[in-house]
């Protein structure tokens, strides 16, 4: 199927030699820790917790499988408290060659946090996957994709080398951690369309519709994307947890999507980490983001900071 191409033109981006755009399969290793950092007494809920054992249990060793199979790296999201509490299966991550990336300690609520909460997450989960994987993550992904304006440059703090948070964009891109700070880190755009969790994600009393999609459907729908992020010469990135898209249909569903996406000539399957290395080596352009003051009573309007992009010889560029 041929798509027409909507390029990405305020994220310009030409990929290495023999290679048209780039997708990457992600795989956000919740476990119980979501559930837990949205209501702590969801521990006394013993069928809830089994629901979210299921992913490192039993999902993670089926997905990891599936990638083996495929010859391709994944990019795995752990939260600290989930290295710690399954350390094995973190290790079997790492024995598979794929890339560990930061994703809080227990998943916190990230909304309004202050700098320094959001800086002992940052440090727990740091410790966390460094004690008992003997990794140090270079990619972070928020909790529930909630990045403060603060991130960032706590990011860049922790020499941490891309985020993949945001969704204002196709293709990965270099972002200023701060106003007047001349440090940026890689930022590779996310979408709700593209993470399982909209289309599987169901537990009475915790989450979604109570409709739960035919893996058929989301197949068909992530090939779309796939196609038209591939005729545009954009960067895929998929969404998974474990306990959700590691369920035997979804599963099957998933290993088909793969096949497809890597018949598509020209595209570049591998880890967040590789693509963060590529953009930040190659693209020389630092965004910052529209910021949006609003007073504290209505009626006083507000005011409008645009985003701007910058060239190394630092002229502004209005966006």
């Amino acid at each position: 199927m041929s798509q027409p191409a909507f390029a990405d033109s305020v994220h310009p981006i030409t990929w290495p030699e023999g290679f048209q755009a780039a997708a990457s399969f992600t795989f956000d290793v919740d476990a119980e820790s979501c559930t837990i950092a949205h209501d702590p007494t969801s521990t006394k809920r013993m069928s809830l917790m089994s629901h979210q054992s299921y992913g490192p249990k039993i999902a993670v060793p089926r997905l990891l499988q599936i990638l083996d199979r495929q010859d391709i790296k994944g990019t795995f999201f752990i939260p600290g408290f989930t290295a710690e509490s399954y350390p094995d299966v973190v290790r079997r991550i790492v024995d598979g060659g794929h890339e560990i990336a930061h994703h809080g300690y227990m998943h916190e609520p990230m909304q309004g946090i202050d700098a320094a909460t959001e800086a002992q997450y940052l440090d727990r989960g740091l410790e966390a996957l460094a004690t008992l994987a003997g990794v140090r993550p270079v990619g972070y992904r928020a909790p529930w994709w909630e990045l403060n304006w603060q991130s960032p440059a706590l990011l860049a703090d922790r020499g941490f080398l891309y985020d993949s948070s945001l969704l204002d964009g196709d293709a990965p891109y270099r972002m200023a951690v701060a106003q007047n700070d001349p440090r940026d880190i890689v930022e590779i755009p996310v979408d709700w369309a593209l993470d399982d969790w909209e289309q599987y994600g169901f537990y009475p009393g915790v989450t979604g519709s109570g409709v739960i999609e035919s893996p058929a459907k989301a197949l068909e729908m992530w090939t779309l994307e796939a196609q038209a992020h591939h005729s545009q010469g954009s960067c895929f990135v998929l969404t998974n947890h474990p306990f959700i898209s590691g369920r035997p249909s979804r599963a099957a569903a998933l290993e088909q999507l793969i096949e497809r996406v890597k018949d598509l000539e020209g595209m570049w399957v591998t880890t967040l980490a590789e693509i963060a290395e590529y953009t930040k080596s190659t693209v020389h352009q630092i965004h910052t983001h529209a910021r949006i003051d609003v007073p504290l009573f209505p009626g006083a309007g507000a005011s409008f900071r645009p985003a701007q992009v910058t060239t190394p010889a630092g002229t502004p560029a209005l966006r």
